[in-house]
Order: structure tokens, then C-alpha cells, then sequence
């Protein structure tokens, strides 16, 4: 229920027949670009904050416009890209991005894809993608220690000066062969673009990044890539045939816009690089050692489009798990319970919770009681007004229960910050005066920040974590605390120190101490929260082991840093300096 931003939607297209073939079959030239609207709004779930779009023409003569970029702003940017883009928008390479920020920069020059030029075709390069780099740091002191100075400081336009200056060096070295070879002039050019080895300059620069992406690069001589990172974190999947390469962050964007099947979309593998060739020659490349299954699971849960079908049954699996602990909770009053879901993106849970009681033998009362006011604009105020309008975004159905009769079985995809429990969920629920309210979350409880492309980076924004600090203090256990500092201070990388803080508590009393801290003023319903176990999830989503919110066991040392640089900002930030 609580929104969160997701870094980002990816798409990429090579037409590889001439574009005068697409004309004649397809009745325009504007065949790819149409395609690539398709599957950017396809993704719009990805990202509402910016959209950008490239485009290259191979077809361009020397000496004229061949590389094309255009971007904006708002939850209709894609609207408003595509409407600025002419007949003289058209070509054989075009790359999309839809853009949500989780560092809290905005405006036009944070949005995707970003453009390092040159007179140099081949050395023209345009970058997007869907990551967050974990040791911007080290990379930028990479730079300046070879005595570039990059204009900004952010992991994507480091990224672009990184990968920009392989580049580089990859041209000059084809550039002093075709010397060796006695060629001059435009020869030298031709020599260089026909031979370019996007493999080389990857090899050479993504072994420098911690952190979770989908790297996607075109430059302007008509080399195409898309690359994941090592540890798989963040997802992409690719179609090709004798017409078309393509590349999206979601299955079923593929599946739609292009009519396929499942089975014909593959997906990127760990450190798997797909490049295409200005020539059209389409290969695939280990460009950087892959570092074990660590796919991200909160894609299943939450972010990646419920209609592919692998995610559909995962997402009921994940609600059918959840009958026991709601049958314990209810103590099996199953008569006097009425069931429902927060909407949107927890009714496949839902079904699936459902199917679980049907398979018991179980027979359950279910109804449609919380509705979202997706109408309801809070943006037009501001301070308190702002926040009683918020409170207001979810409405109930008014007699959909016995009122101090039943029990309200409320499911969820998650609970993450709890705002919108205490400020809305639970003081509307609490008008239809339900016998018991219980919260059920489709995952387990969110216990650690991410940092590889999901904006909760905080650990004091996380309702998990301030229970379990909660709980330390009201108990004395000070010394944890302060020793759990002392070790994020003295060896940030030396694993996640966070984790000892929860080693105290079971699930049930940090659910009891969230309860306390979430029920709203004068609220006098009994709560109780139902977590999914970490057991149950991956059960449910056995593809994508990447758990690390849950657990704390993060895949890269960049995470493990910045978890514990998170607690020590916590202590001297929240609590106060030295706790």
C-alpha cells in the first residue's frame, strides 16, 4: 500500500532489415519507434518521474544529424517525448528509459538516457538503465586518478565518463591499426566502426561497479548493448528473430508488443552481456564473471506486471502460504471472519489466500471493503490539509461487516514504513468497528534497506527496524546498541553488523511492538500482524534468492557497507551522537 519508486524501466530496439522494408510490411517508417512506445508504456509501473528516448541512423550521410535524444519530465513524459519527435526521429537503433529516482535528485539533467558527445561517430555514446551503484566513490577516484574531471556526481554520469573513456581507447586502438595498415582518411573511419568491440569496452568497465543494473548503450556508429549485473540483481529479457533484437526489464512487455510466446523471450544472465553489431550480428557475452543467483525478489512480489505467468502463481503461492498463521490468528473463527486485500497489487495474493482455504475444505466469507480514490489529488495542498486529504485516499464498503461480530482478514503485498496503516489503513477500518483487525503481508518483514535500485535506503524509515530498536532500549540493551555501532565503525565491509539487533526478538513480538507503534490515537480494535516466513518466500519465488531486505544478507560488499554506514547515521543522526 505504501508506494514505493523503483530505478528504473529499460527497452530497447535494433531493426535489422532496412527501414524501407518495415514501410512496405508494415505500412510505416515509423515501425520501431511505434514499438518502443508500446513498450515504454507498457512499463509505466517502472517509472514516473522522466522518460527519455534515443534513437541513431545508420543511413545518415557524413556530415548530418545521425544521433537523436529526447527527454522530459512528469507522470507524462512518455506522452510528451513522443509528441516533440518528427518524421526525421527515424532509424535502426532506439533505446527508451522511464526514470524514478531513489537518491532524491530530479530535474531534466537526472533523466535518461544521457549523451557523451564527439565528432567522432563510434565515439558518440548514449547511455541508460535501470541501476544503483554502491561505490560511486571508488569509480569517481578511478576517474581522478587518471586525471579526468567528471561534471557531475552521480552514479549514471560517472558511469557514462567511465564507459566513454573504454571507448575511447577501443577506437584508438583500431584507429593506430589502421595506420599500421596504410590507410587515410575516411578509410580509417570505416576501418574503425566495422571493427568496434563493445565486448572490449565492457570487459573493461563493469568489472569497476558494485552494485545491482541493467546497462543499456548504443553509440553513434550503430553498436547496440544491454548488460546485467554479476549477481543478476536487477532483470532484463531479450527476443530476436530476422526483423527485430529486443530488450525490456519485464517479460510480458516482449510477450505484448511483439505478439510472442513465453517460451520465445529469454533472460539476461549474471554478467551477461547481449551486443549487437552495426553489421546486425547479434551475440551474446560473459562479459564479467556471474556472482550466483541473487534475482530480486521484491520484483516478484510487488514491482515486475502480475500478467506474466511465472509471476502470477508466484504472487498466489506467496497468499496461499499465509492460511495457517490467518487460521491461528482468527483462532479458527472462520464463520465470523470477513476477507479482503488492499488494492492494487495485492489481490493476486489475494486469490491465492483464497485457493489456500478452498483446498482445507474451508468455506470463507469474502468481500471488496477497502477501495483506493485514485482521483483524489493531494498535491494541491499543502501541511495539514495535505495529510487529512492523504488519510483519505482509501475508503471503505460501508456494511460489508457484522459490526463487533466479525473478524477483517486484510491482506497485503507488504509493509514497509507503516505510514499509511497509522495514517489511513487502520482509521478507516476502524469505522466498520470489526471485532479484529489482522494485517497480513504477503512478504516477510522488510528489515533492511536496499540499495540496489528501491528507495528505502534509511533504516529509521523501515517500521521492522524501529520496533526491534524499540524493544533493545525498553529492555536495557543498551550495550547492544552501542556495540553494534563500534562494529559498523571499526569494519564496515567485515558483514552485515545490523543483523545482531534482531537476534533477541522473535517475528511475534516485533509484530506486537509494530502494532503499538502503528495503531492510531484513540484506535481501540485489537491488531494483529501476519508476516509471510522467509521459508515461505522463497517456497513461492525459488528463482530469485535475492532476499537481502529480509534477511540482511546482502549480495555485494557495497550493500554490506552501506548497511552498516546506515546504522551508525542512525545513532548519530536519530538517536543522538555515540547513541
Amino acid at each position: 500500500m505504501e508506494r514505493l519508486k523503483h530505478e528504473c524501466g529499460v527497452a530497447l530496439i535494433r531493426l535489422m532489415k532496412p527501414i524501407e522494408y518495415y514501410e512496405r510490411k508494415y505500412g510505416t517508417r515509423r515501425y520501431g519507434l511505434d514499438k518502443l512506445y508500446l513498450m515504454m508504456e507498457k512499463q509505466h509501473n517502472r517509472g514516473q518521474e522522466g522518460a527519455g528516448v534515443a534513437c541513431v541512423n545508420m543511413d545518415a550521410p557524413v556530415g548530418t544529424e545521425y544521433m537523436y535524444r529526447e527527454r522530459a519530465e512528469g507522470t507524462n513524459a512518455i506522452t510528451e517525448v513522443f509528441k516533440r519527435m518528427d518524421d526525421s526521429f527515424v532509424g535502426q537503433l532506439y533505446m527508451g528509459h522511464l526514470r524514478y529516482s531513489t537518491t532524491g535528485k530530479s530535474g531534466l539533467t537526472y533523466v535518461h538516457p544521457f549523451l557523451r558527445r564527439n565528432n567522432w561517430r563510434a565515439k558518440n555514446l548514449c547511455l541508460c538503465g535501470n541501476f544503483n551503484m554502491t561505490n560511486i566513490d571508488e569509480v569517481f577516484a578511478l576517474l581522478t586518478g587518471q586525471g579526468q574531471s567528471p561534471r557531475i556526481y552521480g552514479d549514471s554520469y560517472i558511469t557514462l565518463e567511465l564507459m566513454g573513456h573504454r571507448l575511447d581507447r577501443e577506437v584508438e586502438r583500431l584507429f593506430v591499426e589502421a595506420k599500421g595498415k596504410g590507410l587515410e582518411g575516411q578509410a580509417i573511419t570505416q576501418y574503425i566502426e566495422d571493427r568496434i568491440s563493445m565486448e572490449n569496452v565492457l570487459k573493461t568497465t563493469m568489472p569497476h561497479f558494485d552494485g545491482g543494473y541493467v546497462m543499456c548503450g548504443l553509440t553513434g556508429s550503430g553498436e547496440m548493448f544491454a548488460v546485467r549485473d554479476p549477481w543478476g540483481i536487477r532483470p532484463a529479457y531479450y527476443y530476436w528473430d530476422d526483423e527485430i533484437v529486443a530488450l525490456a526489464s519485464e517479460r510480458p512487455v516482449l510477450q505484448t508488443t511483439f505478439n510472442l510466446d513465453a517460451d520465445g523471450i529469454k533472460e539476461l544472465d549474471g554478467g551477461e552481456a547481449l551486443v549487437i553489431h552495426r553489421n546486425g550480428e547479434v551475440s551474446l557475452r560473459q562479459v564479467i564473471p556471474s556472482q550466483g543467483n541473487h534475482r530480486c525478489s521484491f520484483e516478484r512480489i510487488y514491482f515486475s506486471r502480475g500478467s506474466a505467468p511465472d509471476i502470477y502463481q508466484e504472487r498466489k503461492r506467496l497468499g496461499e502460504q499465509l492460511t495457517m498463521p490467518i487460521l491461528k490468528a482468527i483462532h479458527g473463527d472462520l464463520e465470523n471472519t470477513v476477507f479482503s486485500y488492499i488494492p492494487n497489487t495485492a489481490e493476486v495474493a489475494f486469490y491465492g489466500m483464497t485457493d489456500g482455504f478452498r483446498r482445507l475444505n474451508h468455506r470463507i466469507r469474502v468481500e471488496k471493503v477497502v477501495w483506493k480514490d485514485v482521483k483524489l489529488r493531494t498535491f494541491i495542498t499543502e501541511g495539514a490539509e495535505r495529510n487529512d486529504l492523504a488519510a483519505h485516499v482509501y475508503d471503505v464498503t460501508y456494511g460489508s461487516i457484522r459490526p463487533n461480530e466479525d473478524n477483517l482478514v486484510i491482506i497485503d503485498d507488504s509493509i514497509v514504513r507503516g505510514t499509511t496503516l497509522k495514517e489511513s489503513i487502520f482509521q478507516i477500518l476502524d469505522r466498520l468497528h470489526p471485532k479484529k483487525i489482522v494485517m497480513v503481508s504477503s512478504s516477510p518483514q522488510i528489515r533492511y534497506p536496499d540499495y540496489y535500485g528501491i528507495d528505502m535506503s534509511r533504516l529509521d524509515e523501515l517500521c521492522a527496524f524501529r520496533a526491534a530498536m524499540s524493544l533493545a532500549l525498553e529492555r536495557g540493551m543498551r550495550q547492544l546498541i552501542d556495540d553494534t555501532y563500534q562494529a559498523c565503525l571499526a569494519h564496515p565491509t567485515a558483514g552485515n553488523h545490523v543483523r545482531v539487533i534482531y537476534e533477541p526478538f522473535s517475528v511475534e513480538e516485533i509484530n506486537r511492538r509494530m502494532v503499538d507503534m502503528l495503531r492510531p490515537q484513540g484506535m481501540r480494535t485489537p491488531i494483529d500482524l501476519v508476516f509471510q516466513s522467509i521459508e515461505g518466500l522463497h517456497k513461492a519465488c525459488p528463482d530469485h534468492a535475492g532476499d537481502w531486505y529480509f534477511t540482511g544478507y546482502y549480495p555485494t560488499d557495497g550493500g554490506v557497507r552501506m548497511v552498516n554506514r546506515a546504522f551508525v547515521d542512525y545513532v548519530e543522526n536519530v538517536m543522538g551522537k555515540n547513541g
